[in-house]
């Protein structure tokens, strides 16, 4: 039974690793509009660690967490994220997912189907989409037109010479590098400015490196260049549209717990009005099939 959210919306977070300790557990405790109903994670002590810093319960058993939670919110590695998000669903509660939903086609099409079956509103929290910065500039260039061509490259250094970054321990990340990390916030910028993507190019760079050139719906063309391992010195994130209007670059950002926060607003509004969100679990499933496109595309080119 899909549970229709009251007054104050309980959200649970599965999830206990560096980005939901840092982004997700604060924006939940610190959100007056919703009750932190409590953690899960693999490892129960973290759980229990996280809950105590945040002011809610930890939870041993991820079903209990669902039977008391209106929805919950999920930081984990995308293919241990797909099959709890399902069971999330079954269960009746409203899922907000990271990005990328799954790295396979089949697990991200599994999510959007039992969330369709259910009847459960669903957000993909991707950061670009909800910093307000960069979520009302993309709005802007949507609604314009005659964009020709898009550029953007993001040179992450999580795995760059020096680097301690908390998140160079994550194993997902250093299997699927910058493509599956970086390249949905790309993606999630590129599609409701250019649309959906209908033909892709890509090749390999240095280390976890892709190089992607796309064709868009609209007629407009776009690039993308992705790592987790630049040197830190050349570290950036930029994307740059032209066209008619003249040359748009995507302005900064700061942190993400504020764009969480309005991810969870977006998610308790689309439970409320059941109107689903423009990033939600279908597309979700798009940006897995774009990229699962891509990485056979490079893999080939380097064969």
């Amino acid at each position: 039974m899909v549970k229709h959210l009251g007054g104050k919306p309980r959200i649970g977070l599965l999830g206990t690793g560096p980005w939901a300790g840092r982004t997700h557990a604060p924006a939940l405790a610190g959100h007056e509009g919703v009750e932190f109903s409590g953690v899960w994670g693999r490892r129960p002590e973290a759980a229990a660690e996280l809950a105590a810093a945040s002011g809610t319960r930890a939870y041993d058993d991820v079903d209990a967490l669902f039977a008391a939670s209106d929805a919950v919110a999920l930081a984990l590695p995308p293919d241990v994220q797909a099959p709890l998000a399902v069971r999330a669903a079954e269960a009746g509660c409203h899922v907000l997912l990271d990005k990328p939903v799954a790295t396979t086609v089949a697990g991200a099409r599994a999510v959007a189907e039992a969330v369709e079956t259910a009847g459960v509103a669903s957000v993909v929290f991707c950061t670009l989409r909800f910093a307000a910065p960069t979520a009302r500039w993309i709005e802007e260039q949507a609604a314009a037109d005659g964009w020709f061509l898009g550029e953007a490259h993001w040179l992450g250094s999580l795995y760059g010479p020096g680097s301690d970054s908390a998140y160079a321990a994550s194993p997902w990340r250093r299997d699927k590098g910058g493509l599956w990390d970086v390249g949905p916030h790309v993606l999630s910028v590129y599609l409701p400015v250019l649309g959906d993507v209908t033909e892709i190019t890509a090749a390999r760079g240095p280390a976890d490196t892709h190089h992607l050139v796309l064709r868009h719906a609209s007629g407009a063309s776009s690039t993308a260049t992705l790592t987790l391992s630049a040197p830190p010195e050349a570290a950036e994130a930029a994307l740059t549209l032209y066209g008619t209007a003249g040359r748009a670059a995507m302005p900064r950002w700061d942190g993400a717990v504020g764009a969480f926060g309005a991810a969870v607003d977006a998610l308790v509004t689309a439970a409320r009005t059941g109107r689903p969100h423009a990033c939600d679990a279908r597309f979700g499933l798009r940006l897995t099939e774009i990229l699962t496109e891509a990485e056979r595309r490079a893999a080939d080119a380097g064969a």
